[in-house]
């Protein structure tokens, strides 16, 4: 069931206060990961993961739709969502930047499936791109994970535009 409503009334704020509100929001970090066809590896940090579903097992998270990245997210099978550990700010700055290879001096493994899994993350979870719903300016995606993998450790947390650490697991 897909339910529209109309529209919501005239904002009264602009989009650095939404920014500034949302900041407040304190989210884990992840680096989304796939694999072209020629064996190019991709990857791109995101906060916008969360689970949607126990029984069949669903995640989702969004991308921007001006992202160089859709095309190639919105066409691949798989992809793999790898949760970054409290240690591993340096991942989620260097797959954030505009760096050529971003994978460049990043251990990983490939799964099942050929995706790569970074090294030392909390958790992964290798989905297949199960659906894609176009809303505002981004893209959601809804993989549905087809094995999974953890190793509990203390988390990296994004809040108010910057990283920390949780001190328990």
């Amino acid at each position: 069931m897909h339910t529209r409503f109309p529209r919501a009334d005239a904002r009264q704020f602009d989009a650095a206060h939404f920014r500034q509100a949302l900041s407040q929001f304190a989210t884990g970090v992840t680096v989304i990961t796939t694999r072209l066809a020629d064996g190019t590896l991709l990857g791109l940090t995101a906060s916008s993961f969360n689970s949607v579903s126990l029984d069949p097992p669903l995640v989702l998270w969004s991308l921007g739709t001006r992202a160089n990245s859709m095309p190639v997210f919105s066409g691949n099978s798989h992809y793999v969502i790898n949760i970054l550990g409290a240690e591993q700010a340096h991942l989620a700055q260097q797959f954030a930047s505009r760096m050529e290879d971003r994978f460049e001096g990043v251990p990983y493994t490939l799964s099942r499936t050929g995706q790569p899994v970074l090294e030392g993350v909390s958790a992964w979870f290798e989905c297949h791109n199960r659906s894609q719903y176009p809303e505002g300016d981004h893209v959601i995606f809804v993989g549905e994970v087809e094995h999974c993998e953890v190793r509990p450790q203390s988390a990296l947390v994004f809040h108010n535009g910057r990283f920390s650490k949780t001190e328990d697991v």
